[in-house]
């Protein structure tokens, strides 16, 4: 009987310690930050100096609709694509639906972390309210290295037109 309460616990103790983390955890800020830092900076401001040393040399970016990328391709489409107009540029703004953050570690050591959300994009367009071109999901698989967060693989899916 002792050993079936101390496997239950067990789990259940592992099962928590594997869950996302709550908005007030350092975790969860510093995530939350890196996120800031590509989107509001780099996709919306166009600072690109702001994603140097963020994206992992070896990242892959999977997209529902434009296939496979690589940080390379990556950086120039938000050059040539994202950043190129400033009479029709886009603009993704973070939803509070699903935002989570989940860390991964190796032997009880942190070494990385999933963060799963939920974003929105629309068009700025000069004398025109913002409006919305769609809304999709995304994962971002977050890997320590040198105690520096580095974007390693980024999924978009699930775009949808409103």
């Amino acid at each position: 009987m002792k050993y079936k309460i101390f496997f239950l616990l067990s789990i259940l103790v592992s099962t928590i310690s594997n869950a996302q983390v709550s908005e007030e955890t350092d975790l969860y800020q510093e995530i939350l930050k890196m996120d800031q830092l590509i989107f509001e900076d780099g996709f919306n401001n166009c600072k690109f100096d702001s994603l140097e040393g963020i994206m992992h040399n070896d990242m892959v970016f999977y997209h529902d609709k434009g296939g496979i990328s690589y940080e390379e391709d990556f950086m120039k489409s938000m050059k040539q694509n994202i950043c190129s107009s400033p009479n029709r540029k886009p603009i993704r703004k973070l939803t509070d639906q699903g935002f989570k953050v989940f860390p991964l570690y190796n032997n009880g050591v942190l070494y990385g972390a999933i963060q799963e959300g939920i974003h929105e994009f629309f068009i700025k367009e000069p004398n025109k309210e913002l409006y919305k071109t769609n809304i999709a999901r995304f994962n971002h698989t977050w890997v320590l290295e040198n105690k520096e967060w580095k974007l390693k693989v980024i999924l978009s899916y699930d775009h949808l037109e409103p």
